[in-house]
């Protein structure tokens, strides 16, 4: 690759802040939100013009309940969530035979709530700035680079929290970081649409009275008998009818959500494999492959499946959905053998009980395993190796390209969130590295603030 040489120059320091939040996603938003609990001045910043990451393209909350039921995700993820039902923009935790459970959330209103709560908290909130390098002194992090259309700027911190899902600051820190599996392939994204018009309950109904003519994977018919919003994950002689007659279809199963509002639904059906969500070359192909294949989902979805035929086109995710870039190496990989056998940790801050779900990263299948139980996250695999100033939250914790299978939807997202703002905050009043941190206090705090950790048993020690 050709380069050149960026003469050097100085950049003005936008802000000093003690803790800085990269990115405005599921685990960034309540992250902020807890560092900045007890008047720390604390900035969130984000590249788009609203907050919410995917909690806005039309997927459902996954996680939130355990594979036993109860109720995992609690404290701050749980007030977001009320605060939502307050404006009729979020539904219950509804139990799911395949999912654990699903919180369906309004798009728009994650974006008004999102800020107007982290406006409450104190939270200064920048929007429209690109993350574009760190400035270190030695294994230290002092500020991160911004980039707008005000140029390059600098924003001090005493703590930085990683929230960007792809691990951003970290890799650009030197934080050694993994990609995919064993053969660099990532699980496959998928861009999102919504159609309206949909007779959910010719839908609903057609699935619990004949469930072998549209066989749907692992989700008995008696759960579409008593729910109307609810999830399809199947079809598979339906789609195989719709190949057999010309369609294009680039995975196994019909996915649909049902929405808040009466007759719409949101469609998890496009897959565009070999994407590289670090990549913008690579990211705009996907986008432009994902509207390519929407057209023979929509059309297979209004010919063959019950409850389609007046289903019209309403609105695009405004961004692709990414499952997996980089991981970090952090002081504890998280692995699937952790995740299968129920393990519980000494310096647990957050439960998860999602099972491993890995959309593979070559041809349109998928594969889950559960638990039986739930699992616990460790507060080492927020902490990457050398950085000292540095908590990752999200999807790009230290965890095997299985594990992060598991731990990668919003609701356990939410709760590291929670949990990185909590310890930056401690951090920060200690006057020291979050490695540094007592993990009993932060868990002290994390239960009085109403977060839901495992009774202590311990199956491993720090």
């Amino acid at each position: 690759m050709k380069t050149i040489i960026e003469p050097a120059k100085e950049l003005p320091i936008r802000a000093s802040v003690d803790v800085l939040v990269v990115g405005g996603g599921p685990s960034g938003l309540i992250a902020a939100q807890a560092a900045a609990e007890d008047g720390l001045n604390v900035t969130l910043i984000d590249s788009r013009s609203f907050v919410g990451g995917n909690l806005t393209i039309g997927l459902p909350i996954l996680g939130f309940l355990g594979q036993k039921g109860n109720q995992i995700i609690k404290g701050l993820p749980q007030k977001f969530i009320d605060k939502l039902k307050e404006r009729n923009a979020a539904s219950e935790h509804r139990p799911c035979p395949l999912h654990m459970s699903l919180t369906l959330v309004e798009q728009e209103a994650v974006k008004t709530v999102g800020l107007e709560m982290l406006n409450e908290a104190g939270v200064n909130v920048l929007l429209y700035v690109f993350f574009a390098g760190v400035v270190m002194e030695g294994d230290v992090i002092k500020g991160v680079i911004i980039e707008s259309k005000s140029g390059r700027e600098v924003i001090l911190a005493k703590t930085v929290i990683d929230c960007t899902g792809d691990g951003d600051v970290a890799f650009r820190a030197g934080v050694e970081c993994e990609y995919g599996n064993d053969k660099g392939g990532v699980q496959p994204p998928t861009l999102m649409f919504c159609l309206g018009g949909v007779d959910t309950e010719k839908l609903r109904t057609s699935i619990a009275e004949e469930p072998r003519t549209y066989l749907t994977d692992f989700i008995p018919a008696e759960y579409f008998g008593q729910n109307n919003q609810f999830i399809v994950v199947g079809m598979r002689s339906l789609m195989e009818k719709a190949r057999e007659d010309g369609f294009e279809l680039p995975v196994e199963r019909t996915i649909i959500i049902t929405g808040l509002r009466e007759g719409e639904v949101w469609i998890n059906m496009t897959r565009v494999n070999g994407v590289n969500g670090t990549d913008p070359g690579s990211l705009t192909f996907g986008e432009i492959e994902g509207r390519r294949q929407i057209e023979d989902i929509q059309r297979y979805l209004i010919e063959y499946v019950p409850g389609f035929a007046q289903a019209y086109f309403t609105k695009m995710a405004p961004f692709i959905g990414i499952r997996e870039t980089r991981r970090i190496v952090g002081k504890y990989v998280l692995t699937a053998d952790d995740i299968l056998g129920c393990k519980r940790f000494e310096d647990s801050i957050a439960v998860a009980s999602y099972p491993l779900d890995i959309h593979h990263p070559e041809g349109g299948g998928c594969t889950l395993t559960w638990c039986g139980d739930s699992y616990d996250i460790p507060y080492r695999s927020l902490l990457p190796e050398k950085i000292e100033n540095l908590i990752v939250a999200g999807r790009c914790i230290s965890t095997t390209h299985e594990a992060m299978s598991a731990i990668r939807v919003m609701a356990p997202c939410m709760a590291m969130g929670e949990a990185a703002g909590r310890a930056a905050k401690m951090a920060v009043r200690e006057n020291i590295y979050p490695s540094a941190l007592n993990v009993g206090k932060l868990r002290e705090e994390l239960t009085a603030k109403g977060a839901y950790l495992n009774p202590t048993q311990i199956t491993e020690t720090v």
